[in-house]
């Protein structure tokens, strides 16, 4: 099992619905978006606010998304991009130059601990220097729920409640132009979520239609190349999985540690045609993950093997990847799932939702490689030899209190503990404008 506690929350809070907080890909900051038009900028080092981006957008910034440092496209070392997505159908693009780094945000934190509680609207003046607004992208007809930035940084996709996902390049001419390189239309209803693969350029996405669909480039044309159904309700949100992942094994497990090693090498060379995974939580009250075939499959049956009528394998004519179901994790929500978030450093899932629960997940190989299908392990029989077992780990109940819980991240620890370990934290958004910060550890 693993243990959780409440580190902090961060301070001060919206005093409004916060919606999403997403971590910086490099540096200890988090960045909250708010029903009050605004997104926060919290230090993960002190938990304190440090900057907050305003003046972009007319109604609630949904969501926003950081431009991803490490090589990419149009970020200069030591810049900051920040996207926002608003329910007033714009996107917006901020950029700002970092005056800390990683391990030293001294700097920044002390000039901001007298803005605290009552004086937000000092950091006006201040914000205007340390985020440009550099331009704002129109093109959704209604609000815009989701965006995420692929791995390069090159491409942005936004989705919006108008049906359609937009992808966006950054043309990294100097001038801030972005150039529309397509516009996605298959889904039928409000698309909530999407997300990008962590190293190519494919796109899943989520939506109200109850479908997961996955989107590839082919010739300077996107298009869908797999719907994934199963979901008996909205799909609010898709996550990949890390592309190193392995399961874990039990802290009982009798399997010595060099031939762990080895059985782990196995999995991820067995695995590795078939690439991440997506994890994905519904309305339905349940969370999904599921797995692309690594080879053309000839006839497969559309439906479980449990005669559930939930099909388990889905190849709609015409597409070109084939997804499978390959577990439903163990129930564990009493009201919608809001939010999955699956960890890149570790592989723990965490879900939360309407009921204000956080949920944690681990995936276990069966050191025994049982003959007959359990419900959460993996029904493929070519995959009997690492079937896997998903184990709830660990339970927050009440997370905010008795509102609900919009978001949830994962993020490497970045305060003094955490700069000692590798130890990372999860960070929850709930509907009444705060945001904690839990540990979570083995025990």
């Amino acid at each position: 099992m693993w243990k959780t506690s409440l580190i902090s929350d961060l301070t001060p809070p919206s005093l409004e619905r916060s919606w999403q907080s997403t971590p910086h890909p490099s540096l200890p900051l988090v960045a909250t978006s708010s029903a009050d038009k605004t997104v926060r900028i919290y230090s993960l080092v002190n938990y304190k606010l440090l900057s907050v981006v305003s003046g972009g957008h007319k109604r609630s910034v949904r969501s926003s998304a950081w431009k991803p440092t490490a090589s990419a496209a149009g970020v200069t070392k030591g810049e900051s991009v920040l996207a926002t997505g608003s329910f007033d159908a714009t996107v917006g693009i901020w950029r700002r130059w970092d005056d800390y780094n990683a391990n030293n945000n001294e700097k920044h934190d002390h000039a901001h601990d007298h803005h605290d509680h009552d004086h937000d609207h000092d950091h006006d003046e201040d914000d205007e220097e340390e985020w440009r607004f550099a331009v704002l992208l129109d093109g959704h007809d209604s609000e815009v729920k989701s965006l995420s930035w692929s791995a390069s940084g090159s491409l942005l996709a936004t989705c919006s409640r108008d049906k359609s996902i937009w992808i966006w390049e950054d043309l990294d001419d100097g001038d801030n132009n972005f150039e529309t390189v397509a516009v996605l239309q298959e889904h039928s209803a409000d698309v909530k979520c999407v997300a990008w693969h962590p190293t190519e350029e494919c796109l899943a996405s989520g939506s109200y239609d109850d479908t997961i669909r996955v989107w590839r480039e082919d010739i300077d044309d996107w298009g869908q190349v797999a719907c994934l159904k199963g979901h008996k309700g909205t799909v609010w949100c898709v996550d990949w999985e890390g592309v190193d992942y392995v399961p874990f094994f039990a802290s009982t497990s009798t399997v010595s540690a060099g031939e762990q090693a080895k059985i782990k090498q196995q999995y991820k060379d067995h695995f590795a045609l078939s690439g991440p995974r997506i994890a994905s939580c519904s309305a339905d009250k349940t969370i999904r993950i599921w797995r692309r075939e690594a080879k053309p499959q000839t006839e497969r049956s559309a439906f479980s093997a449990s005669n559930t009528g939930i099909p388990s394998i889905i190849r709609p004519t015409g597409l070109d990847e084939t997804w499978h179901e390959d577990a439903v994790l163990p129930a564990a929500h009493d009201l919608a799932v809001y939010a999955v978030a699956w960890s890149k450093r570790s592989g723990l899932v965490a879900s939360t939702g309407a009921d204000g629960r956080i949920v944690v997940y681990a995936e276990f190989l069966l050191e025994d490689n049982p003959k007959e299908d359990g419900g959460d392990e993996m029904d493929t029989s070519e995959d009997n030899k690492f079937k896997t077992e998903w184990k709830i780990v660990a339970t927050i109940e009440a997370a905010h209190g008795i509102y609900e819980v919009n978001h949830i991240a994962w993020a490497k620890r970045g305060d003094r503990r955490g700069s000692q370990t590798d130890e990372e934290i999860l960070i929850s958004t709930g509907d009444n404008g705060s945001v904690n910060v839990w540990s979570i550890e083995r025990e």
